[in-house]
């Protein structure tokens, strides 16, 4: 009896959380693609590939909120039915508690959370840096595919720096175009354009560097005094454009794995108090968000019970409200100075799950 009720529950909640993370990663992906979708087809001009493995790197990104907010509306919509159906009232008759009867609730759960917390400390940074490093990769691996005839392109090097070709042949470029603009001495911006007939393009791995061959080259250089600049060659020296990303060496804790960040702050013991609550909040926050799965299993089970017997919001609409508060109060970590307050503050929604839960669990008992 209570093996069946165990794979007839496990089954439904396991299934209603597989469909669950599918439907609310592709909403996530998509959005992220959306907001993606113009500067990579067409600012950077970046190839289908491109495209693929920017959708690839956001997937695992997306988990880390669906996996869970899946979880809680699978429960929340099984119990829900279970308790319309008046099936848990049958259990109960029969002898099974309600702890008992939401036994496979809470394996799937902890089975979910441990594998939340090797996605998060694992997969979860390498996919962040490897979107962040995704453009420039191509741009140092293929340039022309990021250069294509009539389309201004965004994705070489700086963001400041701009490339135009009117054709291509061979290795060779009809109608070179280069716009960029840097900080001035007096803080203002210089900007610079140069132009030229043909330009044959080259990479230099090791640099990091996209070559320029100029043939008829123009340069204009404006100042931010007002002062112009103009020089004219037949053939230019090579024209080195940096394809380096320009946040390269920089430290972003979302992209750091939390091994990275103990080896980093150990290294860097006069970091300043920012920047290592930063990469504390950050470490902290993946233990704490991969525990919400387990954490969820205790409030989901007597509140899809309460919200169908009363006949009120459905599960998918408390679901989304649980999920809301609970990944919204985390934000507030941002507001906190001590390392002691942020801590608290991460791992609080998932303390006030267990304790609603098992207090709900306890009313429960007696209806």
């Amino acid at each position: 009896m209570l093996r069946i009720s165990d794979r007839y529950i496990g089954r439904q909640v396991a299934m209603g959380t597989f469909f669950g993370v599918v439907v609310l990663s592709l909403v996530i992906m998509l959005g992220q693609l959306f907001k993606e979708i113009h500067p990579l087809l067409v600012e950077h001009n970046a190839p289908l590939e491109v495209v693929l493995r920017f959708v690839l790197n956001v997937f695992p990104f997306s988990l880390m909120f669906t996996v869970p907010w899946g979880f809680l509306s699978a429960v929340l919509l099984v119990f829900g039915r279970l308790s319309s159906d008046h099936e848990v009232t049958s259990f109960r008759v029969a002898g099974v508690s309600l702890p008992r009867l939401a036994a496979p609730v809470f394996l799937i759960g902890a089975l979910l959370s441990l594998g939340s917390l090797w996605l998060n400390l694992n997969v979860v940074p390498k996919a962040k840096a490897s979107v962040a490093q995704l453009l420039y990769d191509q741009a140092s691996s293929n340039p022309s595919s990021l250069l294509r005839p009539g389309v201004v392109s965004g994705g070489l090097g700086d963001a400041s720096v701009k490339a135009l070709i009117e054709s291509r042949e061979g290795e060779w470029v009809g109608g070179f175009h280069l716009y960029q603009t840097r900080p001035g001495e007096d803080g203002g911006r210089t900007r610079s354009y140069v132009h030229a007939e043909r330009a044959a393009l080259a990479v230099l791995h090791e640099q990091s560097q996209l070559r320029a061959k100029l043939e008829n080259a123009y340069f204009e250089t404006r100042k931010p005094d007002g002062g112009v600049e103009v020089a004219i060659a037949g053939n230019a020296e090579p024209l080195l454009i940096d394809l380096r990303n320009p946040r390269h060496g920089r430290v972003r804790a979302s992209s750091m794995t939390n091994e990275s960040i103990r080896g980093y702050l150990t290294d860097n013991p006069d970091l300043d108090d920012r920047m290592k609550m930063r990469l504390i909040t950050e470490a902290h926050k993946r233990y704490s968000f991969s525990m919400a799965c387990l954490a969820f299993a205790f409030v989901a089970v007597p509140l899809g019970i309460k919200s169908r017997r009363k006949d009120t919001s459905s599960g998918l609409l408390v679901s989304i409200a649980i999920g809301l508060g609970y990944f919204m109060l985390t934000l507030l970590v941002d507001q906190f100075k001590t390392e002691t307050s942020a801590v608290i503050v991460l791992w609080t929604p998932n303390l006030l799950c267990v304790l609603l839960g098992l207090y709900l669990f306890r009313r429960a008992r007696f209806r």
